[in-house]
This record gives structure tokens, sequence and C-alpha cells, in this order.
């Protein structure tokens, strides 16, 4: 008898096989002293439970400086977390711009139709009108100073390129055509619905061309927040600064979007083009008109680390009087 309690304390000691591993674990200090054998040996001198207690002491101290390391180092990330962000992912353009991530090709459409027959059409609402698309001067001055200008530049070559066109008629109608003889897929056109509209003229919609364009002239000089009159029939009437914010919505998109592309902007008129222009070359937005462009222009957009030519693109011409 006295020999099964032995036995019985020797496999107390010794601990209990762990369910899951087969490892024998160590008998905790409560079930070596349930044994009276273990009891008595102890007071003999024995010292049987020490090393277990001992033991189960040690891993309770060990567990709790793990946990107070894990506790500590999650302070220190979530600290350093709060204290440096990451930058966002997105941000709005800073003018002037003496770096950007993209090369950017500003286009100016063809003529439309109301451009060739003398009228001011800058209302949104006729963006789509057969009045907004490709005169018959317009669908010329694209095959024979826009396409050449694109492939003297080496624009959407091998690497390809993005075009971005408003969808006002005769812009889109521009892209199209680039899009064909340049070999870029339509999936690589980006149609554009607000951002690359005409300027709004706001009252001085619907004058002869000439007659708007320098009433607008006038008051751009006097303030860049100078708007034209307005109108009654919802046509917008926007300042330079107006056009601006837009135009640096659209390139800020862009930089987010794309990373060492071309990136061809195709507009219907010139002062979309001429202010973001202005604005990336650190030039007063007064003075925009120096940099505008004509129907079918190409230019490179500017950074202000470079002189800049306000003079427009020549380009030789193999047959002078089929140029004219």
């Amino acid at each position: 008898m006295q020999a099964k309690r032995l036995n019985h304390c020797k496999i107390s000691s010794l601990g209990q096989q762990h369910a899951h591993t087969g490892r024998r674990r160590p008998a905790t200090l409560q079930q070596q002293q349930r044994c009276r054998p273990c009891r008595g040996l102890q007071e003999k001198g024995w010292p049987i439970g020490e090393a277990s207690a001992k033991s189960e002491f040690e891993g309770t101290l060990l567990a709790r400086r793990q946990l107070l390391h894990c506790i500590a180092a999650s302070l220190v990330l979530v600290q350093q977390q709060l204290a440096q962000p990451p930058p966002a992912a997105a941000g709005l353009a800073q003018f002037p711009a003496s770096e950007l991530k993209n090369r950017y090709i500003l286009v100016r459409a063809g003529e439309s139709e109301s451009e060739t027959q003398d009228e001011m059409l800058t209302n949104p609402v006729w963006k789509q009108s057969g009045m907004a698309g490709l005169s018959s001067r317009g669908k010329v001055q694209v095959v024979r100073q826009t396409l050449p200008a694109m492939e003297t530049l080496g624009v959407c070559g091998e690497a390809g390129c993005w075009i971005w066109p408003s969808i006002t008629l005769n812009t889109y109608q521009t892209a199209e055509i680039m899009a064909g003889s340049l070999g870029v897929g339509r999936s690589r056109i980006v149609p554009e619905y607000s951002f690359l509209d005409a300027r709004g003229v706001g009252a001085l919609d619907g004058l002869r061309v000439a007659t708007a364009a320098q009433q607008v002239l006038e008051g751009d000089l006097l303030d860049a927040n100078w708007r034209p009159p307005k109108g009654y029939d919802g046509t917008p009437n926007e300042s330079a600064a107006d056009v601006l914010t837009r135009m640096r919505q659209l390139l800020s998109i862009c930089e987010t979007q794309y990373s060492g592309e071309d990136v061809v902007i195709v507009a219907p008129d010139s002062d979309t083009l001429s202010i973001l222009q202005a604005a990336v070359l650190g030039v007063d937005l007064r003075q925009h008109r120096q940099l505008g462009f004509r129907p079918g222009e190409v230019r490179v957009l500017l950074l202000s680390d470079k002189p800049f030519d306000t003079a427009p693109m020549r380009l030789p011409c193999p047959k002078p009087p089929a140029c004219q």
C-alpha cells in the first residue's frame, strides 16, 4: 500500500502527459501538496515540490515579462504612427511647380463650327451640339498642325500615352483623330466631363469671338479674380482664378493616377491651357494671354525651373502651298 502511494507521488511530481503535444508537464504545487507521502518526505528534508514551485514561479514571471514587453512595443509603435502619419496618396498640385511626375502635353482642339462662324459659345449645354463639333477648317488644323507637332515632340511613341480630352465635341473629335493617327487605343482616351470645359464668359456668350475675347482680356489685366458680366441663360462667368481651381484639380488627379507617363490634355479653348501654364511657371495670372494657344497648337507644359518662349512652334512644311 505504501509503495502504491509512493508511486502515486512519483507520478504527481513528474507531471502529467499533455493531451495535445504528448509531452509531460510538471505537476502543480497544489497537486504535490495533496500527496500525503510527499508531505512526509518534505518534513524529512527531501526537496520534493520546491523545483516545481520555483519553475512555476519563474514561468509566471517570464510570461508577465513577455506581456509587458509586448504592451510596451505596441505603445511605442502607436506613438510613432501618431507622431509621423503616412503621407497622403493624393494632394493638390502646388504652383509654381518645378517638378511633376509626368510629362504633360497641352493641345488646343481644332476650330469648332461656332468659332468658324465667329460666334462665342461657352455654355456647357451646347458641348455636344453640332455647333461644338469640328468644322472643316478645324479638321485641317488637326491634321496639318496638331499631328505633325505630336510626332516632332515624340509623344505617344512606343511607350504610349494617355489622352485626356474635354467631352466638348470638337475636343473629343480632335482626340480621336490623334489617337487613330498615333496608334493609341481607345482605352487610353479618358474623357473629362467638367474640368476642361471652355472658360465661361457669361453675358458675353453669343457675341463675336474677337469682341468677347477683347473684353475678357481687358478684365483679366485688371484682376485675376475679375469675372465677365453674369448672363441669364446659365452660362458660367468665370475668372482666371476660377479656371485655375479646376485645372489644379485636373493636374492633381493625373499626378496621383500616373507616374512617368505622357499625358495629353486637350481643351476646347485657349484660356484653360494658358492659365494652367502661367500658374505652373509662376507667371502673374493677369498675363496669361501671353501664353495663349491657337486652334490646333501643341506645347509641352513647361516647369518653373526652365526658361520659356511664348512664340508659337514653327514646323517645316514639305509642301508650302498645302500648309497655308
